[in-house]
């Protein structure tokens, strides 16, 4: 991929003054052409390259430019390697390893010094997700539309998007993209996704809004509830939403505003928590909730 190898390329010029065309070639397997256009691509971003010809000559990231040339060669190099030694784990292959040892350039040891970390991105049914990632990156990069079925709580369904982002998030992996259907832009659950076709339908790029991470899961959601924990659960309340959405009473109880998809889910987060957790507000949802406790132990007295 050509992101891949921009990154490379960046990170090389980063870690030696100067490097030759033949040189950025052969470690990335292409053509002198093609690098020159990369080298381009990297200008056009913002970060100034400058090429010298002749004996002596070479690729280098400019004189005094404020990125700092050790910057991908000691801690920060380890951390990006270790995020995409973790790719590996959803890719079901070695290609993020062997881009690994490209990026390392001269020291080679750098692929190494961080077997002591582990980042494994895989869900249980590994294979289906690797596929899923693979066929949606596709569609990406090809701007063509995906099909597939859909599992949520309000049934199943058949949906067509247009994918504009894959998302690892809240410990599972989304695609977000232009729903045809809703005529608006959505994320659904990889693990929920059934008959994930690539289409021949060609899409041109939207006016795309800017996708921001939720905190609190839901922010186009139906349901609005105010939620009393008990301190016992707290360490779970930091675990999903973190610290920043805490609210603690005198009592040490939590109080806490949530927005959510729908009621079936809504509900069924609730109970999770068993008694540590009371809908305070609206009084109409809490009433649903007790309706719904008092089916669930109709169903065990019977």
């Amino acid at each position: 991929m050509k992101i891949d190898r921009l990154i490379g390329i960046l990170s090389v010029l980063l870690q030696r003054n100067k490097v030759t065309s033949a040189e950025l070639a052969e470690i990335f397997e292409v053509s002198r052409r093609t690098i020159l256009r990369d080298i381009e691509t990297i200008n056009l971003s913002g970060i100034p390259i400058i090429a010298e010809q002749g004996q002596g000559g070479g690729i280098s990231i400019m004189d005094g430019y404020k990125i700092d040339r050790t910057l991908l060669s000691s801690e920060d190099m380890h951390a990006i390697l270790s995020g995409l030694k973790s790719l590996d784990s959803i890719s079901g292959t070695n290609r993020y390893r062997q881009l690994m040892e490209k990026l390392s350039a001269d020291d080679c040891t750098t692929v190494n010094v961080d077997n002591h970390i582990i980042i494994d991105l895989s869900s249980w049914d590994k294979s289906a997700i690797a596929d899923k990632i693979e066929l949606i990156k596709q569609a990406m990069e090809k701007r063509k539309t995906i099909t597939f079925r859909y599992f949520s709580p309000n049934g199943e369904s058949e949906r067509k998007i247009e994918p504009y982002h894959l998302i690892f998030q809240w410990s599972a992996w989304y695609v977000w993209g232009y729903c045809t259907e809703r005529k608006d832009y959505r994320m659904f659950k990889l693990n929920r996704m059934t008959e994930l076709s690539l289409t021949n339908e060609k899409f041109t790029d939207r006016n795309v809004p800017e996708f921001i991470c939720d905190k609190l899961r839901h922010t186009k959601g139906e349901v609005k509830a105010t939620v009393k924990f008990t301190n016992s659960v707290k360490w779970r309340i930091i675990d999903e939403f973190g610290v920043g959405f805490l609210n603690d009473n005198a009592d040490g109880t939590i109080i806490m505003n949530l927005t959510w998809s729908d009621k079936q889910s809504f509900f069924s987060y609730i109970l999770s928590f068993c008694s540590d957790a009371e809908i305070i507000e609206p009084l109409e949802l809490r009433q649903e909730f007790s309706e719904f406790l008092k089916k669930i132990q109709v169903q065990y007295e019977t």
